[in-house]
């Protein structure tokens, strides 16, 4: 992988939206992904990444019912460094707060969602990876179905989550799907680095689509820059609308 490529505004919707080798990926359903009897473990490296990368299976998962594990690895207070409006302070409270927010407005039933918070220092998860492997491979089953962050997706704490959580995976005999995020930024739809022949879609419908955009709004952190320092946001229009196409993509 290059050296942060997640610069620029990145490969724009309009290529995603009309490369005809996306629309050739082969579909697949929230039933096949996550059997019945079966528990979905959600890895997310940091609070809004769970959404961002899956918040349409999420709402799947609930509607049928499925058992959901949310594992969030940091509390993502590296996001704003240097500013004094988003402080490390304010935001390892604030950001836990617009994950249950975001959830919420998913229509997850929070009262029957597991939610474990694992500590580890945002950005600086791949110096604690063998640790946060062990962690995670505690709280998994053999019959689990570990959704992550793609191990080559752009972002150092992505690809680190991605690493712990499928050698925790293999060693529980848990199965293991991949999600792109930071891919799609600097990613193309050609582009010989990402696994494609392993890549599913997820179809979303546009009701799914909608409550997935509200969600994604209860991130204010992360919809906001600072100003003040020259720091955009993570979030910016180009980024949000890009997660937001009518399908998910995991890597089987």
């Amino acid at each position: 992988m290059k050296a942060n490529p997640i610069v620029g505004q990145g490969t724009s919707l309009h290529q995603w939206q009309t490369s005809s080798h996306m629309a050739e990926l082969a579909p697949i359903s929230v039933e096949q992904l996550v059997p019945e009897g079966h528990r979905a473990v959600i890895i997310a490296p940091h609070p809004d990444d769970e959404v961002l990368g899956c918040g349409g299976l999420l709402q799947g998962l609930a509607a049928l019912g499925r058992a959901i594990q949310l594992i969030s690895v940091t509390d993502g207070s590296a996001s704003h460094p240097g500013s004094r409006r988003w402080s490390v302070e304010r935001l390892s409270v604030v950001r836990p707060q617009e994950s249950a927010q975001a959830l919420h407005r998913l229509g997850l039933p929070l009262h029957r969602l597991k939610w474990l918070r694992a500590g580890f220092t945002d950005s600086q998860v791949a110096a604690r990876e063998a640790q946060l492997a062990a962690f995670i491979e505690r709280h998994l089953k053999p019959r689990d179905v570990v959704f992550t962050t793609w191990r080559e997706d752009g972002h150092c704490d992505h690809e680190a989550v991605g690493h712990a959580s499928a050698s925790a995976a293999l060693a529980v005999g848990a199965t293991l799907y991949e999600l792109p995020v930071w891919t799609w930024h600097w990613a193309t739809p050609e582009d010989s680095q990402v696994p494609w022949h392993r890549a599913r879609k997820l179809p979303l419908s546009c009701q799914v689509v909608a409550r997935k955009r509200h969600a994604i709004h209860a991130f204010a952190s992360q919809l906001e820059g600072d100003p003040q320092i020259g720091l955009p946001p993570v979030l910016a229009p180009y980024v949000v609308e890009r997660l937001l196409q009518p399908f998910e993509v995991v890597f089987v």
